[in-house]
């Protein structure tokens, strides 16, 4: 029974595997999919969580203090009555009983500038967590556009081999006919190898891409994934612009909304750190009681429990005042610490700033060149169809050799490699400018 329970576990998790394998993914479940199950991402919402509950500490902080103490204590020899302070020579115990509360009124607005800190951290937390959840996105959209590009490589080395099949069973039927030499079918042959090779190279490539998906989604028990058909993307032409670009990136990057948060934060810290120069002041109540059994009434008998926790119990009430006077200057010295801190939080937000104004503008020039690269490809590829069509004929006719037509439709096949290159670069371009711009081209939630 337990081996066929196995067996069909087994079956099962093989079924599984390939209903898995089968699935035809789009880009939006492949990056749902990633932000799920991506193990870095997984770090990140944690120390979000911990930015969280450490700021909701903070706001606990405000509340009082209240402690409760209990003793229970055996002398042996002589001691000191802990009721009379008579000094007896007899073994006794006692035991004691406090409850102490305390509050702080007043640390020069401590409290107040630490839960505001908090809470900026904690918003820095989020943001950082954002932006990891859009550089995912961003490599999950780069690894499924390249399984789009080697798809149609592996289509047009595929129609590359199906020209040099048909041409290998034209030169054979010619030589037969006595109309081409011997060595024109070896050439023809060698170039229907060539691009039988070339076929299992883009296949070997295409096979790598999917790699390269699966591995950033974390997608487990597979090794090859089937991405749902695309129309082929209409590029859009755009005239953009880097510095409007860059303005909405400003508002928008989590990574910058992240460091604008610490920036904030620091200020609040220099405000806890010079909060430390001021009086503090607090206030503390307690109540205790306790029980001896060396109280005795006048009989000599150990007074009652219950009669000694009533009538031994003490009370207070008290106010506590610290003024610092005098710390080897370490308050002040923690001040411009803090100050420095904020000068460095504030000198990241340029380095960020400048790295983000110069990848944008890297990627609008890389944009303009690429529209124009397209334009030209396209026209490349009419050209170079047109030529291949002319050799051909020609070669049908006698007119050329194997090799002159093979040179004509390698360099129709190149064009359209260097075409379908463009459109994917340009796809991934406009799609990351999107990005900076603050468009919803990833289904990712927006922090609120």
């Amino acid at each position: 029974m337990g081996f066929k329970k196995g067996k069909l576990f087994f079956l099962l998790m093989l079924i599984s595997m390939y209903l898995q394998a089968q699935e035809n993914w789009t880009l939006d479940n492949c990056i749902s999919y990633a932000l799920e199950h991506n193990l870095t991402l997984r770090d990140y919402q944690y120390q979000e969580n911990s930015g969280k509950e450490i700021y909701n500490q903070a706001i606990r902080d405000m509340l009082p203090r209240v402690n409760g103490f209990a003793d229970y204590n055996i002398r042996y020899g002589r001691s000191t009555d802990p009721y009379t302070n008579d000094i007896v020579d007899t073994d006794f115990f006692s035991n004691g009983y406090a409850l102490n509360a305390s509050i702080d009124l007043f640390q020069g607005f401590q409290k107040i500038n630490t839960i505001k800190a908090r809470k900026l951290v904690f918003k820095a937390t989020q943001e950082t967590a954002q932006q990891q959840r859009f550089l995912l996105a961003l490599r999950v959209m780069t690894a499924y556009h390249d399984i789009q590009y080697y798809e149609g490589l592996l289509a047009i080395s595929k129609e590359q081999l199906s020209i040099s099949e048909a041409n290998f069973k034209l030169a054979k039927k010619q030589i037969e006919l006595g109309l081409k030499a011997g060595a024109d079918l070896y050439e023809a042959e060698s170039i229907l190898f060539s691009d039988q090779l070339g076929v299992t190279q883009s296949e070997n490539q295409l096979q790598a891409a999917k790699l390269s998906l699966i591995q950033e989604m974390n997608l487990v028990n597979t090794n090859t994934i089937q991405l749902n058909p695309v129309a082929t993307n209409t590029i859009i032409e755009t005239k953009n612009d880097t510095d409007s670009i860059y303005q909405k990136a400003k508002d928008f990057v989590p990574l910058l909304k992240a460091q604008k948060y610490r920036i904030e934060a620091a200020q609040k810290e220099v405000g806890i750190a010079k909060g430390k120069l001021y009086p503090s002041l607090s206030f503390t109540t307690g109540y205790g009681t306790g029980y001896y059994e060396t109280t005795r009434d006048t009989l000599g008998v150990t007074i009652p429990f219950k009669t000694q926790i009533r009538d031994n119990a003490s009370r207070f009430v008290g106010f506590s005042l610290s003024v610092p006077i005098f710390n080897a200057w370490s308050t002040r010295s923690n001040i411009k610490q803090q100050k420095i801190a904020l000068k460095r939080e504030q000198n990241n937000l340029e380095i960020q700033e400048q790295e983000i104004f110069k990848a944008i503008q890297q990627l609008v020039q890389e944009e303009k060149a690429l529209q124009v690269e397209l334009i030209q490809s396209e026209k490349q590829i009419l050209a170079q169809e047109q030529a291949f069509g002319v050799a051909q004929k020609k070669y049908e006719k006698g007119l050329l050799t194997i090799m002159e037509l093979n040179l004509a439709k390698s360099m129709f096949a190149t064009s359209q490699n260097k075409n379908l290159q463009v459109k994917q670069l340009l796809q991934i371009n406009q799609n990351t400018l999107s990005f900076y711009q603050g468009l919803p081209i990833f289904n990712i939630k927006s922090i609120n």
